[in-house]
This record gives C-alpha cells, structure tokens and sequence, in this order.
C-alpha cells in the first residue's frame, strides 16, 4: 500500500481527504502538534520515519489580513516551510503535491479565465508567498504537481476542519437573519471540495508540473449567493438576507478565474460552479 504524508492535516481539505482515502492508502496525516514545518530537523525527521511515497503540502498560512499585516510570520511558513517539506522530499524520494491557489492572479488587469502560460500578478502577501514557493520548489524537485486551487466550499462535517467558503457563509446568513452586503464586482471559480477529493488519486498518474484545478464560474459572487439561497429554498427571503454591494472593487473588478482545460485533458474534470452547488445541496439534504 502506497504511503501518503499530509501537512495541514487538520485542515478543510485533508481532513476530509483522509477520510476518503483512509482504507486506500496508508495516511500520516501532520498538523502542527505533530509536525511544525519551520522546523527543518523535525521535518526531515518525520519524513525519514515515515518514509512516504507521496507528500501533499497544503500547511499553509492562508488569512489574506494576516499574511499582510505579519510578513514573516507568513514568509515563515508560506515559503521556508515549503522549502522544508520539498528538501525532505528529496532525501527521501517523495513525490510531493504542492498546494497553492488562484490568488497569485489577484493583482491581474486583464480578465480570466487565466491559463496556467498567463503571467501571475500577486497582490496580497499570501499570494506572492505562495508564488515564490512555486518557483523556488521546483529549483529542489522534479517530480513535484503545483496545483493551483480555486476556492473550494463545503458544509461542516463531523470530526472534519472547517474554514470560510461561500456556500457556508451564505448559510450562515440565512441562520443569522442579518442582512449582509455581497460584492457584485467579484468573480473566482468555486469549487465542491468533496468533487476535487472524488477526482484526486488521478493527479498522481498525470505528468509533473503546474496545473490549475476546479470549477468554471461565470458568475459574481453575488449571484453566488442568490443561487445558494434558491437551491436552498429560500427564495423568497433573497431580498430580506443579502443586499448587492456594487462599492467593493469596484474600480477594479476582481476576477481570479481560472481556466482548468490543461488538467481537464488528463481526465480530471469539474462540475460548473452552479451545477457544483446544486449537487452539495443535494448530497446534504440541505434544501428546505
């Protein structure tokens, strides 16, 4: 049975991977109690005792604010953990799964859908942090896939981490009652967690390199949430519950979609946006 490594174990992402592939392959799965990654010793020690076949890094810093107002604290993790984690690789013959994500186009003029040849234009520190490491990783590893995720969503699960995404947070203001403002000006792939999971034992039969993952979206972030709000059924209270915000990024319309035709060749497709939403309702009994 093939061994698998997880940083950021605890995560939205792993936390459910593991539980998916638990009977499939032999899962170490490392959070920081286990496993600090700016520890370059204790990594390269985990890494020998466990000696995996496969490392999937997603240990990350990812709170925009934070990165923003702690830059080494971010560099820290976000780059020199990173680094860490691809030299254990390599002394071990690990093949790694680097986690990164679509905000390495978040300071983009031009439109998506962006190809994985588009130049990337990070504007937050998490995103510059997280573009770096892609580089700097592939100067260690060969044999190394950079996937860059769209937003992924989700609803809370037992014994599962949990993280902000649009599907819970729209939710989440139907349970509240409070009326919330949502950006008209915003558009990114959003993603089911559990359809990337479903498809994600193929990434290790695909070539290395760098890919982009996940969902095509064609529509704002507020139209999101209306659409969550109907398949819910809660139509009628779409008024009552979020109010279009047509302020936010409104100089400069933020589009970090992501055109996923490269890794979609390899066999690895995703539902739309919509249809992604609508089959997370279905699953979760989640319509009133």
């Amino acid at each position: 049975m093939k061994k698998i490594l997880l940083t950021g174990g605890d995560g939205f992402f792993c936390t459910r991977f593991a539980k998916k592939y638990n009977t499939s392959y032999k899962i170490l799965s490392t959070d920081v109690p286990e496993l600090d990654i700016t520890d370059e010793t204790k990594v390269m020690e985990v890494f020998k005792a466990f000696n995996p076949d496969y490392v999937i890094h997603a240990a990350a810093i990812a709170s925009t604010d934070f990165c923003n107002n702690n830059p080494e604290v971010a560099y820290s993790v976000n780059v020199t953990g990173a680094l860490n984690v691809a030299k254990a690789c390599k002394e071990v013959s690990a093949k790694m799964v680097f986690i990164s994500t679509e905000q390495v186009f978040n300071g983009t003029l031009e439109s998506g859908p962006y190809t994985e040849d588009d130049t990337p234009n990070p504007d937050t520190m998490y995103g510059k942090n997280k573009l770096e490491a892609e580089k700097l990783l592939k100067e260690i590893l060969d044999e190394i896939w950079i996937l860059r995720f769209t937003w992924l969503f989700g609803l809370p699960e037992r014994n599962c981490g949990m993280s902000p995404n649009i599907l819970w947070n729209t939710i989440s203001i139907a349970l509240e009652g409070q009326r919330t403002k949502v950006t008209c000006n915003e558009y990114r792939g959003l993603t089911y967690v559990h359809e990337l999971i479903d498809h994600f034992s193929k990434v290790f039969n695909i070539p290395y390199g760098t890919y982009h993952v996940g969902s095509h979206n064609n529509l704002s972030r507020y139209d999101v949430s209306c659409l969550i709000l109907k398949e819910s059924g809660l139509e009628e209270r779409v008024d009552e519950l979020i109010e279009r915000d047509t302020e936010k990024y409104r100089d400069h319309q933020r589009d970090v979609r992501l055109c996923t035709d490269k890794i979609r060749r390899y066999g690895i497709e995703f539902s739309d946006t919509k249809d992604a939403i609508k089959k997370c309702i279905e699953e979760f009994k989640l319509k009133i």
